[in-house]
């Protein structure tokens, strides 16, 4: 009786006016895990897909160095969307605790001046990376055809960011609105119009990696602007309203968004530095085997991301409402499928690595496919740990420890690789691929010390 009334009160809510963050309050956490993770994760996976397919197209149809080239460029390419994310994410945490606290008119400035920050942040950083980007592949040890196809592909990316940045944001801003179906629907455009765009300019009309970057940017613009119709015509719980910025909205946005700042900017510093060494080490066929790892990373992390993020709304809302039973129910759904999940696809990938190198480049040489099955081997054992980091950063942003959160990010990013990176050198390229597998180790055993105390912050 008591479940089939708690089934009744979840529908009604679900049925009434009252904005979906509500929701929130009343699905139960097994509900609400279907409802807003599985489609969050399949969200990102649509959209982590499309960057797959990206380098999938780009190392079939323009060949190894093409492919090395974008796996140089790429790490920088991500910095430009960093600045949008800090902002998206950093906004999100605030936005989803004043739902929590019913207070829609601080939600709604919030929003509206994080997308005016986004536009405006987004068209400076892409003048800037414009004109650093041939002294940035210098300083990656990138020369000749390598070098020059790396800048195009940057440069492309870097003129179109105003317009395509402030995709990475909306994608929260839905969720927190309880629209998961439309964030997911959402991505799968992004991705299938991407792909078609860049299956036509590569497969077709055989242009170079500037035009598969063009295509991911038309892709990009073209959905974002799809995405904020429902807002501009005042159809979700956020609606844009005369911004009225503040130095503590600012400061508060800087600091939810820090960790996922840190973590996508140091990340790839640490890719930055290790494509350095190991194009000293092992040349483009090093950088290549390393780009196939970072590719599997990619979709492995938004199957976790969109988990564990999807549910960050959900948290910060209960958290704010001080409904902190609901907060460690959630907390153990996403801790338990980030671990099913990242241990599942580690495992897959260890099983079948060859199909793997194939799949990314088509016509890989012996020397490729040698060097890159024991690095994915030894690789994907970070995938057995992982998830404790990655849940535990998720649940430490959603409500408002962000100092812990960045620290964690800092370390699981970049310190604990730069610092394996000295001390595993001596193994050669085996060092290399031990990098990630320690790295989450560390991580993991700092994550659990850093959740020690929260208990009694629910008391």
């Amino acid at each position: 009786m008591t479940d089939r009334m708690a089934e009744a009160t979840e529908r009604e809510a679900e049925g009434t006016g009252a904005p979906s963050a509500r929701l929130f309050e009343t699905l139960s956490p097994r509900r609400l895990f279907l409802r807003a993770a599985v489609p969050g994760a399949l969200s990102m996976l649509a959209s982590s897909l499309y960057s797959t397919v990206d380098v999938i197209l780009v190392g079939n149809y323009l060949g190894e160095t093409a492919f090395a080239a974008v796996n140089l460029a790429m790490p920088f390419v991500i910095v430009l969307f960093a600045m949008a994310d800090l902002i998206g994410v950093g906004s999100s945490v605030p936005i989803a605790i004043a739902l929590g606290r019913h207070d829609e008119e601080t939600a709604s400035n919030a929003f509206t001046c994080a997308c005016v920050m986004i536009v405006a942040s987004s068209a400076a950083l892409g003048a800037l990376v414009f004109a650093a980007a041939p002294a940035l592949m210098a300083l990656c040890g990138a020369s000749g055809e390598l070098a020059r196809l790396a800048v195009e592909y940057l440069r492309v990316y870097a003129l179109c960011l105003p317009g395509t940045a402030i995709f990475y944001a909306v994608d929260n801003y839905m969720r927190i609105c309880g629209r998961t179906r439309e964030s997911l629907g959402l991505n799968v455009l992004m991705a299938a119009l991407g792909a078609g765009l860049e299956l036509l300019v590569l497969g077709v009309l055989g242009w170079g990696v500037g035009a598969a970057a063009a295509a991911y940017s038309a892709s990009l613009l073209t959905c974002s602007v799809v995405a904020f119709v429902p807002f501009a015509r005042g159809r979700m719980v956020l609606r844009f309203v005369r911004p009225r910025p503040s130095a503590r909205l600012v400061r508060q946005i800087a600091a939810c968004g820090t960790p996922t700042f840190l973590n996508n900017v140091a990340g790839r510093v640490t890719s930055v530095l290790m494509n350095y060494f190991l194009l000293a080490s092992g040349g483009e066929t090093a950088v290549s085997a390393y780009g196939i790892l970072m590719s599997i990373d990619g979709v492995v992390q938004a199957l976790l991301y969109g988990m564990v993020d999807s549910l960050q709304p959900a948290v910060g809302y209960n958290w704010g409402a001080r409904l902190f039973g609901r907060v460690r129910e959630i907390e153990r759904w996403c801790f338990g499928a980030a671990a099913a999940g990242s241990v599942a696809l580690g495992c897959a990938a260890m099983a079948a690595p060859e199909p793997l190198i194939h799949l990314f480049v088509g016509g890989a040489d012996e020397a490729l496919v040698s060097m890159a099955v024991p690095a994915i081997r030894i690789f994907c054992l970070a995938y057995l740990v992982r998830w404790v980091s990655f849940a535990s950063q998720s649940y430490l942003m959603a409500i408002e420890r962000s100092r812990a959160a960045a620290t964690m990010s800092v370390c699981t990013v970049l310190v604990f690789p730069v610092l394996l990176i000295v001390c595993l050198r001596g193994l050669g390229l085996t060092g290399f691929w031990l990098n990630m597998p320690v790295t989450a180790l560390l991580s993991g055993l700092l994550a659990l010390w850093m959740l020690r105390g929260l208990r009694d912050d629910m008391a």
